[in-house]
């Protein structure tokens, strides 16, 4: 079960994504049929768009990570956060390509950099043994936001009218106008100069971290399996009633939701954190086996008591994977830059969603059964490798985890 809130900073930054998630909740849930309806896009048009936009959001991650750093990580994410506001609230307007695009690429951009900007404002304000627990508490907290805001771009889709989808996309520009004013609640943190000779981005320099960053977007791709691939699957090759698909999504945030915390307690440093991604392949490899079972001639009843099965080992994966992957994303990187350095993390999601739906597509309902198994194998060779990586990477560094956060005053983003 969720634990008790954590008191002070911590729970203003948890309130604060909160009241994100709720908004991008109702964006996920509505966004397809709002840019199509509403704004007047074609398909090809809001996909090429979101694509453009992801990319570019992809590249500014660490800039703007670096930004939180050396401007102050509190007024930085403040200021992300009014500016997805912005976006969000011009999709109410614009009707066209060309301002669409440009909106988008603003909402993607202050996307990533928000959220670089808050794992750099976690990391300065709470102690490192407990990031992971607080991050964990943070991310259970988002899923039950997601939760209700898809709730409320349920409610839109019933309606399916223009009114309903714009009062939607309000409450999401609304909600980050929420977060900006809980994160100014939040004491600021050390801002850290460059040291005179360094090189303005040093992530793209650590060339183990880079290694770490990689297998970590490798078994994000578990991402489009519950969205996607998932879905797709059980409507074409099972014979699950089609209410299937949405169990998918509902043991997912419910998993999350609950049982985040008391899995991430288990890790508490690096070696723990690589022994957790381990679990997370053998549970990814597990639950991409269970799903191939449904190949099989099941009956309907039978088919979806399978699929709930993998849908739940998929989610324990997806528990062990976010808290080891916290834990490294954290503890290897340096005080004065875990902006950048989350930034850089950070991309982990973009690739994933970039990539991740035409390889996966193609190869399991490509190959059938045997698909599912190599990525499962995918998964599982990938978290095995990210125990050698961190040794690698602790051996070219030095790694503090006892150091203690300062507070001080900072400047203006």
């Amino acid at each position: 079960m969720t634990m008790i809130p954590p008191a002070g900073a911590p729970r203003d930054l948890a309130m604060a994504q909160l009241a994100n998630s709720v908004g991008d909740g109702a964006f996920v849930v509505t966004s397809a049929l709002f840019f199509t309806r509403v704004v007047g896009l074609s398909t090809a048009e809001v996909g090429l768009g979101l694509t453009v936009a992801w990319l570019v959001g992809f590249l500014v991650g660490v800039p703007l990570g670096n930004l939180a750093d050396r401007r102050g990580a509190r007024g930085t994410a403040i200021v992300l956060a009014l500016t997805t506001a912005a976006a969000v609230a011009s999709f109410l307007v614009v009707r066209g390509f060309v301002l669409f695009l440009v909106a988008a690429i603003v909402y993607a951009c202050s996307q990533t950099g928000l959220t670089a900007a808050r794992q750099a404002l976690l990391a300065g304000l709470v102690q490192p043994a407990e990031r992971t627990r607080i991050r964990a508490f943070l991310q259970s907290t988002v899923n039950a936001g997601l939760a209700f805001g898809a709730l409320l771009g349920g409610i839109a889709l019933r309606f399916d009218t223009e009114s309903a989808y714009l009062i939607v996309f309000a409450i999401d520009a609304v909600s980050f106008l929420l977060a900006a004013a809980l994160i100014r609640r939040v004491p600021p943190v050390v801002i850290h100069r460059q040291a005179s000779g360094e090189p303005r981005f040093a992530v793209l320099h650590d060339r183990p971290y880079a290694v770490l960053a990689l297998l970590n977007a490798v078994m994000l791709l578990f991402m489009p399996l519950i969205s996607l691939v998932g879905p797709l699957w059980i409507v074409t090759r099972t014979n699950a009633p089609s209410w299937v698909v949405a169990s998918l999504m509902i043991v997912n945030t419910l998993g999350v939701t609950f049982f985040q915390v008391r899995i991430a307690k288990s890790v508490t440093d690096l070696r723990s954190a690589a022994r957790s991604v381990r679990y997370a392949g053998i549970a990814m490899l597990a639950a991409c086996a269970v799903f191939a079972i449904t190949a099989a001639n099941l009956s309907s009843a039978t088919a979806a008591v399978v699929l709930v099965v993998a849908a739940a080992l998929l989610t324990l994966g997806e528990m062990k994977l976010a808290s080891g992957a916290w834990e490294i994303s954290f503890g290897l990187a340096p005080a004065d830059k875990q902006g950048q350095y989350q930034g850089f993390f950070g991309t982990g999601p973009a690739i994933a969603r970039m990539l991740g739906p035409a390889m996966l597509t193609t190869v399991i309902l490509g190959w059938g059964p045997i698909g599912w198994l190599v990525v499962g194998v995918l998964f599982l060779g990938t978290s095995c490798a990210t125990g050698p990586s961190i040794r690698w990477a602790v051996r070219t560094r030095a790694v503090n985890e006892d150091a203690t956060p300062s507070l001080v005053e900072e400047n203006a983003a």
